[in-house]
């Protein structure tokens, strides 16, 4: 009898982008190691996120697997409307659970990633099959420390957090906000880098000596930055992906989200990045090495743990949200610029996360 490709269903957080890159930085390596493994991809996050990022085929399938925070800006929350959802969205229905289980046991899936859906944790133990959750943080940690401190936040917190715990395999990825016991540590987990600095900025059209300056906020769309402040630094070539448009304008190249440009590449290119402290921006630019002048957002509970990482692990300054949105960042930019490059001496967690993962498959073929 023939045995099928393996299958993995993942399911993916919605909440930014973040989570997709890392999840796809983890397809991305396993799909290097073992090309027959076939992945099944639960989410809302678009599919073209994961065509730019997979080298293989893959099942797309919509999928609202998670609520997080509902996003007014890539800098702030509506909390109003995330207690809406949550109520909506939780508990978790029976008979969802069990359509949805029905679905991935049709897609011959053997294993259940979550990054960090606690819904994909219900609905592999319902189809009866392993589950692994890849995380830095878990909801239940963030509306327990939540500056809101909601009832609602807190009755969600513990639904979750018996979901969590029930996970069968648990990865933590540095920076990690609430160390707990895992059955895996690694180091931030980033996509590749795929082409040399000087390609990308060849494909820029900036030279080779000129000053390149990232802008960031991890891919969610945003509005143009402050134009007329960022032309008055004419010997730096600014680049701003995530927008609706392409367009450049003097030293400004603004990038709409579905370009040819790869965001990690874009990282590796620069000499400095500024940006929102989110997981993927920082596993990107601390694999690159790029100085990073970082845009906290201080009532998540995570910034203070992603802030220290940065201060401890890579080279960086903080920037506060106001200097940001204004682009009046004489002062911060040339102190960024004079930083050296911090090359890290940790491997790619992804790559480590994906040989477990591998060899939890290679044992699901055996029984």
């Amino acid at each position: 009898m023939t045995v099928p490709p393996a299958a993995i269903a993942w399911f993916v957080s919605p909440h930014g982008f973040g989570h997709a890159a890392r999840a796809g930085a983890v397809m991305e390596a396993i799909f290097d190691l073992d090309a027959s493994v076939r992945f099944e991809v639960f989410t809302t996050i678009p599919a073209w996120f994961f065509q730019e990022t997979l080298n293989s085929d893959f099942g797309y399938h919509v999928l609202e697997t998670d609520i997080g925070f509902v996003q007014k800006t890539p800098f702030e929350a509506d909390v109003k409307e995330t207690f809406q959802a949550l109520d909506r969205f939780l508990p978790f229905p029976e008979d969802r659970l069990q359509a949805l289980a029905r679905q991935v046991r049709d897609l011959t899936c053997r294993l259940v990633v979550c990054d960090i859906s606690a819904l994909g944790i219900r609905v592999a133990q319902t189809a009866q099959l392993p589950s692994v959750l890849v995380e830095n943080f878990t909801w239940d940690w963030i509306y327990r420390n939540y500056d809101d401190p909601s009832p609602i936040l807190g009755t969600c917190a513990s639904y979750l957090n018996q979901c969590y715990q029930s996970v069968d395999h648990h990865i933590q990825t540095e920076p990690i906000c609430h160390r707990q016991p895992a059955a895996l540590t690694v180091g931030p987990a980033s996509r590749k880098i795929r082409n040399p600095r000087a390609v990308t900025r060849r494909q820029l059209e900036v030279e080779a000596e000129q000053i390149l300056v990232l802008i960031t906020t991890g891919g969610v769309p945003k509005d143009r930055p402050p134009m007329d402040a960022l032309k008055q630094f004419q010997s730096i070539q600014f680049v701003v992906p995530g927008l609706t448009e392409t367009v450049r304008e003097d030293n400004v190249l603004c990038l709409k989200n579905t370009s040819s440009f790869y965001h990690p590449d874009l990282v590796a290119a620069a000499d400095a990045v500024i940006g929102k402290a989110g997981y993927s921006t920082i596993a990107e630019v601390f694999h690159s090495g790029v100085p990073f002048g970082y845009v906290s957002r201080p009532e998540f509970p995570e910034s203070r743990v992603l802030a220290g990482f940065i201060e401890t692990e890579m080279t960086g300054i903080p920037i506060d949200r106001r200097t940001f949105h204004s682009g009046a960042w004489e002062t911060e930019l040339g102190r960024l610029l004079r930083m050296p490059r911090r090359w890290p001496g940790a491997s790619n967690g992804a790559v480590q996360i994906a040989e477990y993962i591998l060899n939890l498959i290679h044992q699901s073929k055996e029984i």
